[in-house]
C-alpha cells in the first residue's frame, strides 16, 4: 500500500471475541506495518466472550464517523457481520479470501471488513485485509446501490 495523507496513521477500530482474539492481535501489528493505527476493541484475551458488544463497539466508531472503517473477527464471521449491520450507515462485508473482500470495496463500498478466524489462516487473512484496504470503491453502476441500501437505512426499514 501506498501511504496518502488519508490513510497515513489512519484508526481503524478492530475487535473480536475469544475465537478471533489471536488473529487479531496479529491483524494489528500488520496494520501497525502498513502504517495504520489499530484501535483495539476487545476482546482482550481467549476467554469465552460474546461477539455482540465488540461488534457494536467497531461500527458505532464507523457510523459516527470516528472511524472510516473497521475490522471484525470472530469464528465463522456471520454473528459480527449481521450486528454490525444494524447501524446505519455500515456496509459490513464477510469475507473468507481476498478476491471477497477486494470485491466488497470495489462494488459495496464496504466499511467493515469481517473476517472468519475459523476458516482461514492468517496469511489469507492478513491478504484478504491488505486487498480490502488498498482498494478504492468503482463508483459508477454500483453508486446507485449503495445508495438503495443507505436509503432504507434512512429510512428506518433496515
Amino acid at each position: 500500500m501506498t501511504d496518502t495523507p488519508e490513510t497515513e496513521g489512519e484508526r481503524i477500530p478492530i475487535g473480536a471475541d475469544h475465537a478471533g482474539f489471536a488473529m487479531k492481535e496479529q491483524l494489528k501489528e500488520e496494520l501497525r506495518r502498513l502504517g495504520y493505527e489499530p484501535v483495539d476493541m476487545g476482546a482482550k484475551s481467549e476467554e469465552a466472550s460474546d461477539y455482540p458488544p465488540f461488534a457494536h463497539a467497531v461500527a458505532e466508531q464507523v457510523a459516527s464517523g470516528q472511524a472510516r472503517r473497521g475490522v471484525l473477527l470472530c469464528g465463522s464471521g456471520i454473528g459480527m457481520d449481521i450486528a454490525a449491520n444494524r447501524h446505519p450507515g455500515v456496509r459490513a462485508a464477510l469475507a473468507w479470501q481476498p478476491a471477497i473482500a477486494e470485491l466488497s470495496r470495489k462494488h459495496n463500498d464496504s466499511n467493515v471488513l469481517v473476517l472468519p478466524s475459523r476458516f482461514m489462516s492468517q496469511e489469507d487473512a492478513s491478504a484478504a485485509l491488505r486487498k480490502w484496504l488498498e482498494t478504492e470503491f468503482e463508483g459508477g453502476r454500483h453508486q446507485r446501490r449503495v445508495e438503495q441500501i443507505d436509503s432504507q437505512t434512512r429510512a428506518g426499514t433496515k
